[in-house]
Formats: C-alpha cells, sequence, structure tokens
C-alpha cells in the first residue's frame, strides 16, 4: 500500500518533465535566460526624483546595463496626490500616492520599439498635522508605490523576453 504513492509521484514527475514548463528566470544549455537578457537593458538617468527611485529599484532587482547593452527602457512616471478621505477626522486625513508609469523597450541595434507597456500603483499614508511624520508618510507611499511599480516593469519584461526565446 505504501508503493501507491511513491508511483504517483513518481509518474507526476514524469509527465511534467514532458510539458515544456520553464521557469521564467531559468537557464540552459541552449540559451544564458531570461535573467541575462534583462542584464542587457540600459536605462538612462531620469530627470526626477521618482524617476530616479525607479530607475534605481529596477537597476538593482535587473542588473541592468552589467552586460552587452542591447536595449534601452525608457520611463516616463506621473505622480499624483489626492485625498482619499472626503470628510477628515479632527485631527487625521488620509491620502494618496498615485504613480503611473508608461515605459518603452527600444532596441538599441535598430532604434525601433519591441515592447510597451503601462502600470500603476496606489498608495495612501496618514496626515496628522505634524510636518516631519507626514514627509515621512507621504516619502514611504511614495517608496511603496515604487517599488511596486517596478516589479510590475521587472516582470513584464522578463514575461516579454521569455516569450522571444526559442
Amino acid at each position: 500500500m505504501r508503493r501507491a504513492p511513491a508511483i504517483l509521484v513518481v509518474a507526476a514527475a514524469l509527465l511534467l518533465a514532458g510539458c515544456g514548463y520553464r521557469p521564467l528566470y531559468g537557464s540552459s544549455s541552449e540559451t544564458a535566460g531570461v535573467a541575462a537578457t534583462l542584464s542587457s537593458v540600459s536605462i538612462p538617468e531620469a530627470e526626477d526624483r521618482v524617476g530616479q527611485l525607479i530607475r534605481n529599484d529596477l537597476l538593482s532587482s535587473m542588473r541592468a546595463g552589467e552586460g552587452e547593452q542591447k536595449y534601452t527602457l525608457l520611463l516616463k512616471p506621473v505622480v499624483k496626490r489626492s485625498g482619499v478621505i472626503d470628510k477628515p477626522q479632527p485631527n487625521v486625513t488620509r491620502d494618496a500616492i498615485t504613480l503611473a508609469v508608461s515605459y518603452e523597450l527600444v532596441e538599441r541595434s535598430s532604434g525601433t520599439v519591441v515592447h510597451t507597456g503601462k502600470t500603476f500603483s496606489n498608495a495612501s499614508f496618514d496626515i496628522i498635522r505634524q510636518p516631519f511624520a507626514d514627509l515621512q508618510a507621504e516619502t514611504n507611499a511614495t517608496e511603496r508605490a515604487v517599488h511596486e511599480v517596478s516589479s510590475d516593469i521587472r516582470t513584464r519584461l522578463a514575461a516579454y523576453f521569455a516569450k522571444q526565446q526559442p
């Protein structure tokens, strides 16, 4: 009776081995993998602080610009701050940072745009009418939105590169 579960596990492993499943960030003897292709992306310097934060997060997570630079990633962030609570409490209100980013992946050799996309994130924070605490809360919300957006861009680029590989 104990052999039945072991046989099922072996059978499932054999079935999965032939299904063509490949890990997104995996490599093989045939291709260097998505991680190597992500490192061939260069990201130009940003003009504003939010753009710098997105660029830095992408550079550290993709190791972008380390290999031969085949692609350039152009980012266009737009930041908006809006109120969340219409009827504020006596001493506390709630605002939100909305970060929308459109991006283009340009192949450097031909100058053609090979992939485009848009992503966004909302991060809310409390305003308690203490200048330093309010500034820190807004900064933290902005950094949370930046991290979420850059993670989404990295995943979308990885999926694009995975589809391009044989």
